[in-house]
């Protein structure tokens, strides 16, 4: 038992013995402030206005639909108002599919270039860690508490939009 006690504090003072110097970096942060992700958001929502405007378009002819039916229901003759009890169906369908699916593709868009945001991201926060000599470079999910002075979000920030200016 002794020889336990006598090994394991000869490790703890070996971890002891080094000085590390720790970072920590805000993941949320960088995706929300590098230009990169400003980007990403610009590129995507002009992929989908299109699509998008389709589907306020669908919306508004739903109901237009549905005012017309409240309405004029009563001066409608039967198969007048049967039919388009039949279109408001079909259109709440129609615009409930579409909807859907442009919720799915734009999901699936986002995912596809934040993949390759996130790669760039964890290259940018590497170089930085080399330049400043860290040992140790923790995101917020795996830090309780995190110290302004460890804190390197910005220093990858700027680090990322000195690396976009110098793409372009």
């Amino acid at each position: 038992m002794a020889v336990i006690i006598v090994l394991s504090c000869s490790i703890f003072s070996v971890v002891h013995a080094e000085d590390y110097i720790i970072g920590a970096v805000n993941t949320q942060r960088l995706l929300a402030e590098s230009p990169q992700a400003e980007t990403l958001r610009t590129q995507i929502e002009k992929e989908f206005a299109p699509r998008d405007r389709a589907l306020l378009a669908d919306q508004k002819k739903l109901k237009d639909f549905e005012d017309r039916l409240a309405k004029d229901a009563a001066i409608m003759s039967e198969a007048e108002r049967q039919k388009l009890e039949r279109d408001i169906i079909t259109a709440r369908r129609d615009l409930g599919r579409n909807q859907e699916e442009f919720r799915e593709d734009l999901t699936f868009r986002r995912n596809e270039e934040l993949a390759k945001i996130q790669k760039e991201i964890g290259e940018a926060i590497t170089a930085v860690a080399r330049e400043n000599n860290l040992d140790l470079v923790l995101t917020e999910g795996s830090a309780v508490y995190v110290s302004t002075k460890v804190d390197i979000t910005k220093l990858v920030i700027d680090y990322l939009k000195s690396g976009s200016q110098a793409a372009q």
